[in-house]
């Protein structure tokens, strides 16, 4: 079984070849590096991962993401995030993909500023830009991470529903909560999502989706839900590498331990959900 990490930033410390926005939060040296993902990797016997670009970060400026996703194929594939309202977003996805192993593309609503993602503006994921988009991806035959919170998972159905052939991921479950609880919300309308065949969930939110300290027991039983409404075939694993950033309640060994031992999952599960599910997504299995 090649493990894959199915959630991974990656991060340059050289600021002067890759600047990052004045917003972005200031991560410490060598934390969130090619080297450390790989000892990370390691460490805890994970073979291959999918390296998401940083948008809070690097904006919409993918050049870290690609030269390392070029660098260091076969055991990394990369995922791009595109400005939607760029018309010169599609031409640039499919030079990406033949040029640069990018093999998904991180969609956001339309209606972001320039050179950044912003929750808190006033967008939409059913607009014609970004349906292009999701109609390029789907042309070349690479998976779209949707990258939502709850109140636009009408619109998410809506895109479902017209590219029914498109492999879809749904980052964070729609960040669900395990204070929440099962009958939550977005818990909620992430299981109903699962009617769609062609929906995956990423199950990167056992740590980072509770208030508890590990094991973080109110978050599993959340998790099971999901594999259970999805099915394996449908479900990854993500660490949010680095942890020490994203998850400091637990290492990057450790997340994966939990997710393996917490979740009660089966041999063939944890077959299908940390290598076969993202090797068929992401590595042309």
């Amino acid at each position: 079984m090649k493990i894959t990490d199915a959630h991974a930033h990656v991060f340059s410390d050289d600021e002067a070849r890759y600047p990052i926005l004045d917003s972005a939060r200031k991560r410490p040296a060598h934390i969130g590096t090619v080297p450390h993902l790989q000892q990370q990797m390691a460490s805890a016997g994970v073979q291959r991962v999918v390296a998401i670009h940083t948008s809070m970060t690097y904006g919409f400026d993918n050049r870290f993401l690609t030269d390392t996703a070029r660098a260091h194929a076969p055991w990394m594939a990369g995922v791009c995030t595109l400005h939607p309202e760029d018309p010169e977003s599609p031409d640039l996805l499919r030079r990406l993909v033949g040029e640069a192993n990018v093999r998904g593309m991180r969609s956001v609503p339309a209606g972001q500023p320039e050179r950044h993602l912003d929750y808190s503006v006033e967008k939409h994921l059913d607009d014609p830009r970004v349906d292009a988009l999701w109609q390029t991806a789907e042309d070349l035959g690479i998976v779209i991470n949707a990258l939502i919170r709850l109140p636009l998972a009408d619109e998410l159905e809506v895109m479902l529903g017209r590219h029914p052939n498109l492999s879809v991921v749904l980052d964070h479950c729609m960040f669900a909560h395990g204070s929440d609880g099962i009958e939550g919300e977005t818990l909620q309308k992430t299981l109903h999502l699962a009617r769609y065949p062609n929906l995956h969930a990423k199950l990167t939110w056992l740590v980072a989706g509770s208030d508890q300290e590990s094991p973080f027991a109110d978050t599993p039983p959340l998790l099971r839900a999901v594999i259970d409404a999805y099915g394996p075939d449908r479900c990854v694993w993500g660490s949010d590498f680095p942890c020490e950033f994203y998850t400091p309640k637990t290492t990057y060994a450790g997340h994966l331990e939990l997710f393996r031992q917490e979740l009660g999952l089966s041999v063939a599960e944890q077959e299908a959900i940390l290598s076969s599910t993202p090797g068929r997504l992401w590595f042309g299995e």
